[in-house]
Parts: structure tokens; sequence; C-alpha cells
């Protein structure tokens, strides 16, 4: 009640103050100021001079940056295919490709050693040394200088990609015969690893596991390791590629991204969904080759299984060589130990302590034989008891056959007892009992 009654003291004193502030605005006016506000301007407008100076100098700086790192970028030497089969090479920096391209730095940073990405309607594909971009209306090859790809760039590639080759996808769109290519020539590229060291490691195992040779080469077990060792790392290829396809295979989506023409032609995207389906003809593609990987790692693992079999006769070869060494050890230390305790004789009869036997001129030969003789004995005894160590046991003879003899003895008993005839036999068996 009382802020009521103060209200009404209260709205006279705000529009004073409001009147005031109005006087206050004017009197700060530009044109009541005058000169006054033109000074103030300008020495607002003074210090901005050092300002303006200083963004120049960071645009010319960033400008002068961007400059260098474009003079210092990767240069690309491009190979351009198109669906005619026509070439043509040129270079390109990295800023300006991926740029043309609608691409990522990142995409061209080809980091992986094996993979298949898509962005922007393009496809990146990448097999180690092999890297290439494919377009709806292109095939780039990327950086095949001091490789030996001329042969099949110039030669094979534009006749696949003009549909003179034996591609499969020649009636499909352009990125399908492009990535066949691409996946055929690796495929044939690891299959000619395979080949070539087929025949070597094959050729080194039956000079090893011959069992004319009683020694084992040095020199063939170090081919052997080298080959095995090129053999691990085509099966290491071979692993990568099948599962960078794999990969594909289990995402759709990815699936539906490779096939660049379906998403930029809208007549190819009518046919495929009315007609033939681009996405299951590219899954289909893809188990293609994933089933050829498939059989080249099974030969591969054939001769790994056939390397670790040599392996296996070659360490059970020298176990029996190193055995035979052993023993002949062991029979030569029992020679040594039999001559040495019958030579006690001989030590015995050589001190200097004098007796009647050393004037018989019999005696020598007596003893020498008695040395001799004993010595034979034991060894032959020692020879004897190693044998018999190392014999292998001949296995027990199972007692189980005559017991089957007698069952079944006595199950043709029982069927005779069965029969008529059988029955009134054993009634007379039982009666004259």
């Amino acid at each position: 009640m009382e802020c009521l009654r103060c209200l009404p003291r209260l709205l006279p004193r705000a529009a004073q103050s409001r009147r005031a502030l109005r006087t206050a605005a004017a009197r700060l006016s530009p044109a009541a100021c005058g000169g006054r506000a033109t000074r103030l301007l300008g020495s607002q407008k003074a210090p901005s001079a050092p300002h303006a100076s200083g963004d120049g100098h960071r645009f010319r700086t960033s400008d002068a940056s961007q400059a260098t790192l474009a003079s210092v970028a990767q240069v690309f030497a491009v190979t351009k295919f198109d669906k005619e089969g026509n070439v043509t090479s040129f270079e390109r920096k990295k800023t300006e490709l991926y740029h043309e391209l609608a691409l990522q730095a990142r995409d061209l940073r080809f980091q992986h050693v094996m993979s298949i990405t898509t962005r922007n309607n393009r496809i990146i594909m990448r097999m180690e040394y092999l890297k290439a971009v494919i377009t709806p209306e292109c095939l780039l090859i990327l950086d095949y200088r001091n490789l030996n790809l001329e042969q099949w760039l110039f030669r094979e590639l534009p006749s696949q990609l003009a549909g003179e080759g034996q591609l499969v996808t020649y009636p499909l769109p352009f990125e399908f015969r492009a990535i066949e290519a691409l996946l055929q020539y690796w495929i044939n590229t690891l299959q000619g690893k395979l080949n070539i060291l087929q025949p070597l490691i094959l050729e080194t195992l039956d000079a090893l596991v011959d069992p004319k040779h009683s020694s084992v080469d040095r020199s063939k077990l170090h081919v052997l390791l080298q080959n095995g060792k090129s053999l691990s790392e085509l099966e290491t290829d071979i692993k990568i590629f099948k599962e960078s396809i794999l990969e594909l295979l289990d995402e759709e989506e990815m699936l539906e991204e490779l096939c660049l023409t379906k998403w930029s032609d809208p007549q190819v995207f009518e046919k495929s969904s009315t007609g033939i389906d681009h996405a299951e003809e590219m899954e289909l593609l893809l188990e293609n080759y994933y089933r050829l990987a498939e059989d080249l790692s099974n030969e591969a693992r054939e001769l790994r299984v056939l390397i670790d079999d040599s392996q296996s006769i070659i360490f059970i070869n020298l176990d029996s060589h190193r055995n035979v060494m052993m023993r002949l050890n062991l029979q030569l230390t029992m020679g040594t130990f039999s001559l040495s305790l019958f030579g006690l004789m001989g030590v015995a009869f050589g001190m200097n302590l004098e007796s009647s036997l050393e004037e018989d001129h019999r005696v020598f030969w007596l003893v020498t034989g008695i040395m001799f003789m004993g010595s034979g004995l034991i060894w032959r005894r020692l020879l004897s008891f190693l044998g018999r160590q190392l014999e292998t046991p001949l296995p027990p003879v199972m007692a189980s056959l005559p017991k089957k003899t007698l069952l079944a003895d006595r199950r043709m008993e029982v069927k005779n007892s069965l029969r008529p005839e059988g029955l009134g036999a054993s009634r007379t068996v039982l009666a004259s009992r």
C-alpha cells in the first residue's frame, strides 16, 4: 500500500529524467559539437592507419606462405584414360589435382597399402604402387614413373576400357570396366609371383628331401629360406587384398557409392531401378575377384604346407644322422673304457718293481693276450647291452582274436539249435544226458 501511495510522486521524476537525457544527447550531436566532433573522429581514425598496415602485412604474409606451400606441393604424373581408350599424360600439383577432382588432400595421400574408397562421386584405389582415381568419364593413373607398368598401361588397359578386351563388364558403365581392369591386373600380378615361386620351391624341396643325399646342402637351405620369405610376403599381399574386397562386400552403402554413373545420370538410375541393379552387379564383380584371391591363397597355403612337411623330414634326417654319430661316439667310449680297464695290468707290470715274471719271455705275450681278450669281451658285452636298450620293443599281440572266434562259434551253435534239425538234435542230446 505504501508503494502505491509513492507511485504518483515517482512518475513526474522519471519524466524529468527522460527530458534531461534528451537534452544531453542534443548537445553531443555532431552538428552542435562542430570542430570538436571532427577532432574526435580524426583522433579515432589516426590509430587506424597502423592497424590497416598490419592487416595488409598479415595478408601479404599469408599469401606468401600459400605461394610457398604451393611451390613445394607434390607433383603427380597423371595418365588419363577416357571411355574410348584415348590416353593423355600430364603433370599436376597435388593441390590443383584435388581441387579439380573435388577431393580432399588426404584422399590423395594413399597412406594404405591396399584401399578402395569413394568421395564426391569419385573412386580412389590403391594397390601398393598402383594409384588410381576413377570418375564416371575417365580413369586417372598417378605416378607410374620408375615402374614396370608401361606395357600394361599403354597396350592392354586402353583396349580393355574401350570394350575390346576380355572384360565381362563391357555392357555396364565405365566405372565397372575400370574397376575390373585394375582388379584383373592385380590378380594377374599376384598369380605371376606365385608362378615364379612355385617351381623354385618344388625344385629346392626335391633336392633337399632326396634320399640319395645323406647330408643336407646348406646352399639349398638358404635358397629355401629366401623363397619362404617371399612366399610369406605374397600370402600377406593376398590376405590384404581379400580383406579389402571383403570390407566392400560387407557394406551395402559402399557398393551403392561405387556405382558412379547411377547417381550422376538419371537415365542410368532409372534403368538400374527397373532392370539390372548396378549394386548387385558390383557385388558379383567383387565376389568373383574375391574367389580368385581365395584360390591363390589356397595354392600359397599348399606350398606352405609342403615347406613345413619337408622341413619336418629334413629335421628327422638330421636327427637320425645325429643319433648315428652319438651312437658311434658311445661305442668308441665303451671301447676306450674296456682298454683302460685291462690296461691296468700293463701299468702294474710297468712299475719299477722286480719280480720273477719279467725274466720269462712268454709272460709278456700272455699278459698282452689277456688284456686284449678281456677288453674285447667287455666291449662286446657293453655293445650288446647298448643294443638291448636302444632296440624298439614290439607291440603286444592282441589276444582278442581267439575270443572273437569263440564267440562266432558260439553264435553258430545257437543258430543251429534254433533250426528244426538243431532242435531235434538238441533234444536227442538232452535225452541221452
